[in-house]
């Protein structure tokens, strides 16, 4: 196949069609910037960029997107950092972008203990890193018998006050298509809430070329790895897995088995008084 121009989306146009970067982060010129939104959700089709783009391609492509929405949204575009090597890829290409660029990561009481080490670490070498975690009370091992409701609370909780304190416009994310079944059907910029885009500039990624950037750029990553798990998240729900399905060692023996902790399908700006 062809490769595919990674281009494709985002043509950065003449300076007079990009928008300036905040100067004034007031209420009236944030409503003034949506109201002229330039980048929008798109519909692509995926297996042919993660077919047809090479290494080098996918990366330039990768750091275009994140570097345009940038431009557009200023201090209020975030990377979701998840301390997973899918994140800490984006947050270094976010960071070769712009060094102002923010982040925050959703931590949990069922954290590993190197992952809650390797947190310290990163936020330490990058204190724009927020940390947000809900410490509300929950059943004892309610990720067995209701995982979906565990996650709800100790991971889309958080999440929604990260965007909401942050003041989020535009997230980004580790997000990849070819991690497994649930992931097939993203795209690389969408909009699944009213007023808040999602850019996922690695989507069309393969495992193999995360290591490969991780490795060229000697990029520290979560010493699990190193133990053979492939997709990591909290203890009780994360497994090592030799499944060609990359999240298959995630929730195992539940009915979320390979499936989605809910910060990409649940809704993140809910309107006041809405509940979880």
């Amino acid at each position: 196949m062809p490769a595919t121009s990674p281009n494709t989306v985002f043509d950065p146009g003449t300076p007079g069609q990009l928008k300036k970067k905040y100067e004034s982060h007031s209420q009236a010129s944030k409503d003034k910037r949506k109201g002229q939104m330039m980048i929008k959700a798109i519909k692509e089709d995926i297996p042919a960029l993660v077919e047809g783009l090479n290494f080098k391609q996918k990366v330039e492509r990768a750091l275009a997107l994140i570097e345009k929405a940038y431009k557009e949204f200023g201090d209020s575009l975030v990377v979701a950092n998840s301390l997973g090597k899918d994140s800490v890829a984006v947050w270094h290409l976010a960071k070769r972008v712009s060094p102002k660029i923010r982040g925050f990561i959703v931590t949990t009481r069922f954290k590993p203990p190197e992952t809650v080490a390797f947190m310290h670490e990163e936020v330490a070498l990058y204190p724009e890193l927020q940390v947000f975690r809900n410490d509300a009370e929950v059943q004892d091992k309610l990720y067995e018998t209701e995982p979906d409701r565990c996650c709800d609370i100790l991971k889309v909780e958080p999440t929604r006050r990260a965007i909401k304190e942050m003041n989020v416009d535009c997230w980004v994310t580790g997000l990849r298509c070819t991690e497994g079944r649930t992931r097939v059907d993203f795209q690389e910029i969408e909009q699944r809430d009213e007023g808040l885009l999602k850019l996922n500039p690695i989507l069309i990624w393969y495992e193999r070329e995360i290591w490969e950037y991780l490795a060229l750029h000697s990029v520290p990553v979560n010493p699990l790895y190193a133990e053979g798990y492939r997709s990591l998240g909290c203890a009780p729900c994360s497994h090592i897995s030799t499944d060609p399905n990359e999240r298959a060692g995630r929730w195992v023996g539940t009915s979320k088995c390979g499936g989605e902790c809910g910060i990409h399908t649940r809704p993140l700006k809910l309107v006041e008084g809405a509940g979880i």
